[in-house]
């Protein structure tokens, strides 16, 4: 069978520098993650906090913008190491003069964590939960037996508290507060939908695309974390919900006009509204209520033809940010902790069982070979799995790749640079150089921030080895053994047990942002322009499944769905990203595509339920989804009816 997907080497080359090119925040960002490992690493070594390049993973793994979830992060996972290590006292003195038992112990203490990680919204906090519970547990033999119960639980308390109560400190001296990180992102949208208004053309396009795929949830939760910790007043934090309401409103209306330019590009009120839209990003940036737009700005949203409409609803919009609507700024949709089929579906279960294994499977190998230096090994096991076999392999290649540059730097600078280091201060300088790149790559976009960690990583466990700069090249080569050794456990565990192919996620994101467009086509015009949280949902839905498909080609071919119907998805999920904008604009109710969209919806799920069992059709009955009436007439009914068409195969 044909791979489902393939890279070019232009193409990925092109993917790589897209993925690499700065953007607003992000050098700050880097600067800041360096600093700190760089302070971390000096802790650690005048205070003798053991494995200090653990210490500073866990700040580069950790640390994003907003300086308030930092600041929550860290105070957190202090009190829940604090509380664990305490737990653990009996248990590894039950275990202490038993293998057996200690091994049991592993696997009971690992699946637990990584089970609720993956069945709520605990996420990869609870991988790093279960590393720190093993790694408790596996210093039984790397310290004396008389004090494995105080030295190897107080190393592990250190080795995560310390890194985490600097992180507290440097995040409320210099870290972003959600409010700031929230002004900046209203900003960037407008000026996006500014760039698409003066200048039509794919790269105004592709990153209105970027920002409809990020949705609201993320700067609601930023506003609502900016009221809890008392950094704003309730009406302040109504008011920038209300903000992220319109500008995502503004996008929506952006997208739906027409590519070609034609009847709206040039004119009198596209460069007024992009006019408009400038002055409104320069008020946000400077805490200043923005100006009302000028009446040639807002035309009339009920003028004829789509590009009309789309104009008059950015005009509409703009006034929102002077003067927000009474009933905007909604309270944010909330996420319950744990996934309604938490206990329900085995995918969980399964997931936990492969981690442990493979963490289990990883930790036999070093220690029956009595080989210490290659515990890398189990430590990868806990930090390269991920739900889905693509997303797995995916994650490896970053690792590996991310590891071996990463040692190629310690290993340069342990032989260029270590032996002329005398003090802190020049161990500190090194720390923060070799990091910098490191979290340039990390603060970047999600398809490449894991190889950053890694660079950090690699670079960290060779040059900082006991509490002095390393010269021992055999320390740097057992580190890189031990990911490699980790990442061939973890490949060949998650693609022989309970193997899940990307395929699957994408079927029900896809089926789940058909559901929520349907939803919007069934309103009438008015009710649909206040739904515009429910737009936002169904563009994230749709970019989880447009990343799925990307990694796909990460699958072992064995695993990979037939090319036909990966080509079925992908183009159906980019005529839903199409007709999401147009839909949202539309003058009048439309039953029709709201009764094809939920007919697609409910399908493709159940061809994917069907399908995990090992008894889907390959394609979608024809006869399940409605005819559609006005489909040859319009652009929605025929978008509409092209996605019904392409899941029926």
């Amino acid at each position: 069978m044909a791979r489902a997907v393939s890279w070019t080497f232009s193409g990925l080359a092109a993917q790589v520098r897209h993925d690499l090119s700065p953007f607003e925040g992000r050098a700050g960002m880097t600067w800041r993650i360096a600093l700190l490992c760089a302070i971390v690493a000096m802790v650690a070594m005048v205070y003798k906090v053991p494995e200090p390049a653990l210490s500073c993973y866990l700040i580069i793994f950790l640390m994003n913008p907003n300086g308030a979830e930092c600041v929550g992060k860290g105070l957190g996972l202090i009190v829940l190491v604090s509380i664990i290590v305490l737990l653990l006292v009996p248990i590894v003195n039950v275990t202490i003069e038993s293998q057996i038992l200690r091994m049991l112990a592993i696997i009971g203490l690992s699946f637990v964590p990584v089970f609720f990680g993956a069945a709520s919204a605990l996420g990869e906090i609870g991988s790093i939960i279960a590393l720190v519970l093993a790694f408790v547990l596996t210093l039984v033999d790397m310290v004396p037996v008389g004090e494995v119960a105080t030295r190897g639980l107080l190393y592990a308390w250190q080795m995560a508290s310390m890194p985490m109560a600097l992180m507290v400190v440097f995040c409320l001296a210099l870290g972003w507060s959600p409010q700031r990180l929230i002004r900046r992102r209203l900003a960037a949208r407008l000026n996006a939908v500014a760039d698409v208004l003066e200048r039509p053309g794919p790269a105004g396009r592709a990153r209105l695309g970027a920002w409809l795929s990020e949705g609201n949830d993320a700067s609601f939760q930023l506003a609502q974390m900016s009221s809890q910790m008392g950094l704003t007043r309730r009406e302040a934090t109504r008011l920038l919900a209300a903000r992220v309401e319109s500008s995502y409103r503004l996008l929506l209306a952006a997208a739906a006009l027409p590519e070609s330019g034609e009847g709206w590009a040039g004119s009198p009120q596209a460069r007024a509204l992009a006019s408009s839209c400038r002055a409104a990003a320069a008020a946000i940036r400077a805490r200043t209520v923005p100006p009302a737009p000028p009446e040639l700005a807002m035309g009339s949203r009920a003028s004829d033809g789509q590009a009309g409409r789309a104009l008059g609803l950015i005009g509409e919009a703009l006034a929102e940010f002077a003067v927000p609507p009474p009933d905007a700024g909604a309270a944010p949709r909330k996420v319950p902790f744990l996934k309604p089929d938490a206990f329900s579906n085995p995918e969980y279960q399964r997931y936990a069982l492969k981690v442990t294994a493979a963490a289990v499977v990883a930790y036999i190998l070093y220690s029956s070979a009595s080989w210490q230096g290659i515990h890398t090994a189990m430590i990868t096991c806990y930090v390269a799995a991920l739900g889905t076999t693509g997303e797995t392999v995916h994650k490896l290649l970053l690792r590996i790749s991310g590891a071996l540059v990463g040692a190629a730097m310690g290993i340069a600078s342990i032989i260029f640079i270590a032996p002329h280091l005398t003090a802190i201060d020049g161990l500190m300088v090194l720390v923060f150089l070799g990091v910098l790149p490191a979290a340039w790559v990390s603060s970047g976009p999600e398809r490449i921030s894991y190889a950053g960690v890694q660079i950090g990583l690699a670079f960290l466990l060779t040059v900082l080895n006991g509490f002095q700069p390393s010269t021992d090249l055999s320390v740097a080569s057992d580190r890189v053994i031990g990911i490699l050794v980790g990442n061939l456990v973890v490949y060949v565990v998650f693609t022989s047990v309970w193997p899940k192919s990307a395929v699957e996620d994408v079927r029900l994101r896809l089926a789940s942002a058909l559901s929520l467009l349907s939803g919007l086509a069934a309103l009438a015009p008015e009710e649909r322009r206040r739904a515009v949280n429910v737009a936002a949902q169904a563009g994230t839905e749709l970019a989880a499944a447009e990343a799925g498909l990307e990694v796909l080609a990460f699958e072992p071919a064995r695993l990979q769905p037939p090319l036909a119907e990966v080509r079925r998805l992908t183009e159906a999920a980019r005529q839903a990203r199409a007709l999401g904008p147009s839909l949202f604009i539309a003058p009048e109710r439309r039953e029709d595509i709201a009764a094809a969209l939920a007919a697609a919806g409910v399908a493709l799920r159940q061809q994917g339920e069907a399908a995990v069992a090992g008894s889907g059709p390959a394609a979608l009955p024809l006869g399940t989804i409605p005819p559609i009436e006005q489909g040859g007439g319009d652009e929605l009914g025929t978008r509409a009816t092209r996605i019904g068409l392409l899941l029926a195969g």
